[in-house]
């Protein structure tokens, strides 16, 4: 057992004190460093703790070694006994490890941090960045240290990867590939937490099997996703054990990760049938198509990089026209869809506002009942502005408009059922919407297990438009419209009227 976990046993009552801890918390350090004193080196951040009565600083842990990088992020944490009533003073140094030598002394003095527990847990998303001081007259760089409440979580995972096929890197050889693991934290950051061994002159590694516990791993939610690598992953997924469900797809780049033409793409246009993408398109819009005049409708996609400089858009036009982003009926937004395919580069973060706000425009210009505008959002469920489309949302409550979200993929839709607001009306700083104006279903509800792709467009429209009706007649209630009157019925015997002119 090394020092850190060892230190993690420490006792929950205090017996000088007497008080309570009100929580574990596992610190995640990470530096930017600006300085070396050797051409190859390697850093460790040690953590001091400083005792309530004696003020004296005792060594708490190391963590591990990492070499050859001005930017270490650590995978060895520190877990601490938080007490929010108490002032528990730490000090972080970082050293250039030349040695072997545990004697810290042997080794060159990096920088050094003085704070808090509290100032760390109290910093924005628990996340505390300062410079590195301790060396007069020279600039150190910067420490980043993360802060996380522990779970009670004592389950392990064993878990063993291989892969196949892999991008040869070396000159002389093949690729020498080791994995990294990151678990994602509430405020959409990841935080490295295991790395594998290195396997050596090998396109094809076969990893060691390791044990990690799940606290490590997602600090005990089983649904959280962690990028593994090039892929993405649950550990509620990685528990079916080896099957084909546990195969993935690793790319290269994590720019192509949603290459549409790789087959494992949603995206992916298949010259046979139509991707689960278009098909929600074709559904929903081949029935919402009829209540509309000109058939011209604005078609935006969001989270690529476009042409010609690689900027990354969240509101951009699918057919590249900015001044008139209109696409004559569905197959115009069909075309328009493929086509965009081939000139822009699907990216992350995926962000939802920005379509949000840009329809909400239009509708915010047109209150007075003669137009209601039907917005719909097909998405893998991967979102990264969650409280930003929230406010959005609520905004365009009080708007006559309609949201639709169609969920493509076997991702878990947590985040998009919470938009949908059917059992709990959506929310944003402290603000309840005034209507509820979102429905979503997952498209893979109503795929038909024949293959029938017409039936399962058919349910899927059946399904999602469902609500629009009692959501258009509850915005017109609420604003005191009324139908205009119907025209007098025709009769053969009215007189004929004279046309302007």
């Amino acid at each position: 057992m090394d020092k850190v976990e060892a230190m993690a046993k420490v006792c929950d009552f205090d017996p000088i004190t007497g008080s309570i801890p009100a929580t574990k918390v596992e610190i995640s350090v990470s530096c930017r460093l600006v300085r070396r004193r050797a051409a190859v080196s390697a850093s460790v951040v040690v953590l001091y703790t400083q005792g309530v009565e004696s003020k004296q600083w005792r060594e708490f842990g190391r963590t591990e070694v990492i070499d050859n990088t001005l930017n270490p992020d650590f995978v060895r944490k520190y877990i601490l006994d938080y007490f929010f009533e108490e002032k528990q003073n730490l000090r972080f140094d970082v050293y250039d490890i030349d040695s072997k030598s545990p004697d810290l002394t042997k080794h060159d003095f990096l920088g050094q941090v003085f704070c808090t527990l509290g100032e760390i847990v109290g910093s924005p998303a628990s996340r505390l960045e300062k410079p590195l001081g301790g060396i007069p007259g020279k600039k150190c760089g910067t420490i980043i240290l993360s802060a996380e409440e522990l779970g009670n979580c004592r389950d392990c995972a064993t878990m063993q990867f291989c892969a196949n096929k892999l991008d040869k890197k070396d000159f002389f050889g093949k690729s020498d590939p080791f994995m990294v693991f990151y678990r994602s934290n509430e405020d959409g950051t990841f935080t490295i937490c295991h790395k594998t061994e290195v396997v050596k002159n090998t396109l094809h590694p076969v990893w060691q099997a390791f044990s990690i516990p799940v606290r490590a791993l997602c600090n005990g939610d089983y649904d959280s996703h962690d990028f593994i690598g090039e892929f993405t992953t649950s550990f509620k997924e990685l528990c079916r054990g080896q099957s084909p469900l546990n195969v993935y797809e690793v790319s290269g780049d994590r720019e192509t990760e949603s290459n549409p033409s790789q087959s494992t793409s949603l995206h992916y246009m298949n010259p046979y049938q139509m991707n689960a993408y278009a098909m929600a398109l074709k559904a929903v819009g081949e029935i919402i198509q009829d209540y509309d005049s000109d058939k011209m409708f604005p078609a935006l996609g969001f989270g690529a990089k476009l042409p010609p400089d690689g900027r990354v858009s969240h509101e951009f036009p699918l057919n590249g026209n900015i001044e008139n982003p209109y696409c004559n009926g569905m197959e115009g937004i069909l075309e328009a869809y493929h086509q965009s395919l081939k000139t822009v580069q699907l990216y992350g973060p995926t962000n939802f506002a920005p379509v949000v706000n840009h329809v909400a425009r239009y509708a915010a210009a047109v209150q007075d009942g003669s137009q209601y505008f039907v917005l719909l959002i097909i998405t893998d469920g991967v979102i990264s502005d969650m409280a930003q489309t929230k406010e959005a949302i609520v905004n365009a409550a009080k708007l006559p408009m309609s949201i639709i979200i169609v969920g493509v993929g076997q991702a878990e839709f947590d985040a998009m059922v919470e938009l949908d607001g059917d059992d709990i009306r959506i929310s944003s700083r402290g603000k309840l919407a005034e209507r509820d104006i979102v429905q979503f279903v997952p498209f893979r509800d109503y795929m038909d297990r024949t293959g029938n792709h017409v039936l399962s467009m058919a349910r899927l429209a059946k399904d999602v438009l469902a609500e629009i009706p009692d959501q258009l007649i509850s915005y017109m209630k609420s604003r005191g419209i009324k139908p205009c009157p119907p025209p007098p019925p025709y009769s053969p015997d009215d007189p004929p009227q004279a046309s302007p002119i």
